[in-house]
């Protein structure tokens, strides 16, 4: 049974408004389904797809030529295979500004080269899929950010109690296809995806050197996920130089395997000045990557605590997505202080979260979120500790403890 993505009325919205919309996320994380359903009910349109090498080819020969044969509207799939469309399709819409005539998916973010971001600027609107949220393979309409710059963070009570709560979950990861696997077929099926990534993705799109270093970059940050982005760090571990790995990160930002999340402080100059934190952006593939099945999320101390946060954080990402409230996610980390997640709304309003993998909490893990309350007492919306407990409980002034579970419920 197909599960509804949130990302679906955002993508029939843009369309009829949009010249142009691109469809943004890793491959397998739904990208074709949604958009062919798309393409057949909601906005009916002919499926092009250069997965496929006949038709590949034939873009690349002429992309001015075939873009001109194409009658009516039309979804591309995986445009980033052939880049130049994309000029042809500026001339296109130029010609004929109507909405809605490409709708294209693209596994790779096209848009971190300078010319074809400055070639289709004003004319695309641009969707990021990430794999599945919890809330959607649960079927909740609850968006977790919105709940909380409304102050209403999810008032749960029963949910499973300590680390049961949420191993399974962070094991399983989010993408479609190993929704049905077993844990063996899991760990085989994350393996030949980061196979598939380097031989195939990666090559599409750079001509790096030394991509054999990729599977074992790809470990590390799996280790160092929901950590510090320390560069001369990892480039010590790999024996190659910091701007070596700082480009390989790109990489495999450009691709949708990781997410760097913004430190946030109080004066907008200062923000750039510290370092970001990175998420593997699927927890399936970080316990593939570290060889680690949910009894051991669920028992090695080192590993449970950045995995979960790992997984909240994009869980709220994903939130983020689909969310009415326009928001920024950052971490926060000064001196002794420090927020796993701050949201920052467009108007400057803020929500924080904790993630904490105990079924109780103590007044520390609050203390930074209450300071920065109490300095910010007009922005600040909602401070929330995710953690393995059972029900929400109510902490103070606009602060709750809310269960794991409140992400989907």
């Amino acid at each position: 049974m197909l599960i509804e993505r949130q990302a679906r009325r955002l993508i029939a919205d843009a369309l009829d408004y949009s010249r142009v919309v691109l469809v943004l996320g890793a491959r397998q994380v739904g990208k074709s389904t949604l958009t062919k359903q798309i393409a057949t009910s909601d906005h009916p349109a002919a499926v092009i797809t250069l997965d496929d090498l006949v038709t590949r080819e034939a873009a690349r020969a002429d992309p001015h030529g075939f873009i001109a044969g194409l009658r009516g509207p039309v979804l591309i799939d995986e445009v980033q295979r052939v880049p130049d469309l994309l000029y042809a399709i500026k001339e296109a819409v130029d010609e004929d500004p109507a909405p809605g005539r490409f709708l294209l998916t693209g596994s790779a973010n096209i848009f971190t080269a300078p010319k074809i971001s400055e070639s289709l600027a004003g004319r695309v609107r641009r969707i990021e899929l990430w794999p599945l949220a919890q809330s959607e393979i649960h079927r909740s309409t609850r968006n977790f950010v919105d709940c909380l710059f409304a102050s209403e963070p999810p008032q749960v009570s029963g949910a499973p109690v300590g680390r049961e709560a949420f191993v399974e979950v962070v094991a399983r990861g989010g993408y479609p296809a190993v929704r049905a696997l077993d844990e063996r077929q899991r760990r085989h099926w994350y393996r030949d995806y980061v196979q598939g990534i380097v031989e195939r993705d990666l090559r599409d799109i750079a001509s790096a050197q030394k991509l054999s270093e990729m599977p074992k970059l790809i470990r590390l940050l799996a280790a160092h996920s929901a950590k510090l982005l320390d560069y001369r760090g990892l480039a010590s571990d790999l024996q190659i130089s910091d701007k070596t790995v700082s480009a390989y990160i790109e990489l495999l930002r450009t691709i949708f395997l990781v997410h760097i999340v913004p430190a946030w402080r109080p004066g907008l100059r200062t923000r750039e000045l510290h370092a970001p934190k990175l998420y593997l952006t699927d927890t399936g593939l970080l316990a593939q990557q570290l060889g680690a099945d949910r009894h051991r999320i669920a028992e090695d101390d080192q590993l449970t605590g950045h995995a979960l946060e790992t997984f909240c954080g994009m869980e709220i990402l994903k939130h983020q997505s689909w969310a009415s409230e326009d928001c920024a996610l950052r971490h926060y980390r000064a001196h002794d202080d420090e927020i796993d997640i701050v949201l920052e709304s467009q108007s400057g309003d803020l929500a924080a979260i904790e993630v904490k993998a105990r079924a109780s909490i103590r007044e520390r893990d609050w203390r930074v979120m209450k300071k920065l309350r109490d300095a910010r007492p007009g922005r600040f919306k909602a401070g929330v500790v995710l953690y393995a407990g059972s029900q929400t409980i109510p902490l103070g002034d606009r602060m709750w403890a809310v269960p794991i579970s409140g992400l989907w419920s």
